[in-house]
């Protein structure tokens, strides 16, 4: 970075055989969180969302632009949407490098910027007929703990569904160690069901999906049936894990590297060469279809 906050715009140099990736995401009050949530949560969401839009893309995070619109001056909520985005953005060593304030309707945008390797990011295009699916982490916590929330439940920091809603933890680690084990990903920000559907239309392949494998926490089985923690995991979306798909013969590769991925690793099923994702049991019976995650119009 040449020139940072202080000017009209910002200077930002790429270092040599690096791409710069670049993205942006908009969080709407009362459509992408409560209204009343606390604020420290929303600006840690704020950046978070866009973070794992960079490990998806296997890239490290660098600068970031925040745009944010308030309805008043209140110092307290500034300070405390503040306390969030940052701590954030120090764990990842993201430099805040321009952006805007303005009164308005609660909205907050943010655009990230990240490295990669020049030819090594990560795509939603490569997975092919034969390849492992895999995911991060946990799938449906997230979803059960925003249902929660907007039941107006509080929250408590031992609440593991709702921390996950309310404190995202954007993989970036993962999206590294991917770069040289997986051949696509996509981050769930819509449910797996949604997103897993447009890493396979990028990829023109199919998959099946085994419904059993899919990880569940113990925190969202103790809210929930199998049965509707397996609908959450698959449509409820806000989880912001990475969906993956590996080589078979490079399966080795990533369970010796399962440890630096800081959360855990599971196969969930399989790549195809028919344009349909399949979602069976263990006993091979079909899952009735989920319905379609989140919907953004």
């Amino acid at each position: 970075m040449r020139l940072g906050i202080g000017d009209d715009a910002a200077i930002l140099r790429v270092p040599p055989g690096q791409e710069l990736v670049v993205s942006v995401d908009s969080l709407v009050a009362s459509v992408h969180f409560p209204e009343d949530l606390q604020a420290s949560a929303i600006g840690h969401r704020a950046l978070a969302v866009n973070l794992s839009d960079l490990a998806a893309m296997g890239a490290t995070p660098v600068w970031a632009l925040l745009a944010l619109s308030l309805p008043s001056a209140d110092e307290g909520w500034i300070s405390e949407f503040a306390r969030g985005f940052f701590a954030l953005a120090e764990r990842y060593q993201v430099a805040l490098v321009g952006g805007n304030l303005a009164r308005g309707p609660l909205n907050i945008t943010v655009t990230v910027h990240g490295f990669v390797p020049s030819g090594r990011a990560l795509l939603r295009t490569g997975a092919q007929p034969g390849d492992q699916l895999c995911v991060t982490g946990w799938l449906g916590d997230a979803a059960d703990g925003l249902q929660r929330l907007q039941a107006h439940m509080a929250m408590t920091e031992t609440d593991t569904c709702m921390q996950r809603f309310c404190f995202p933890e954007p993989r970036i680690q993962a999206g590294l160690v991917l770069r040289d084990i997986a051949s696509s990903a996509i981050d769930i920000s819509d449910g797996l069901a949604a997103d897993l559907g447009h890493l396979l239309q990028a990829s023109g392949a199919g998959a099946q999906l085994q419904i059993d494998q899919l990880p569940l926490s113990s925190s969202l089985l103790q809210h929930r049936t199998q049965d509707q923690a397996v609908n959450l995991a698959l449509s409820g979306g806000d989880d912001y894990e990475l969906c993956f798909t590996v080589p078979t013969e490079r399966m080795p590769l990533l369970e010796s590297h399962a440890r630096e991925f800081g959360c855990p690793v599971k196969r969930i099923g399989e790549i195809t060469t028919s344009n349909s994702l399949q979602y069976l049991r263990n006993n091979n019976t079909d899952w009735p279809l989920p319905v379609a995650g989140y919907k953004h119009f």
